[in-house]
């Protein structure tokens, strides 16, 4: 990433009011193609649930 979370963070907060819980998307980093069908993906954000899937054909 060209920035850290906390120069993100501090950028974002110059722009919108950012609250607890609010998330913020920065995007893909360069080389990464798109999910594919049999891709697994498991994501997980402290304190909650993990999330867990595979990419179905469409």
């Amino acid at each position: 990433m060209v920035w850290n979370p906390a120069e993100i963070l501090a950028k974002a907060r110059e722009l919108w009011d950012v609250r607890p819980g609010d998330l913020i998307f920065t995007g893909t980093p360069e080389g990464v193609g798109p999910l594919q069908p049999g891709d697994r993906v498991e994501a997980t954000i402290g304190g909650l649930q993990t999330l867990r899937f595979t990419v179905r054909p469409r």
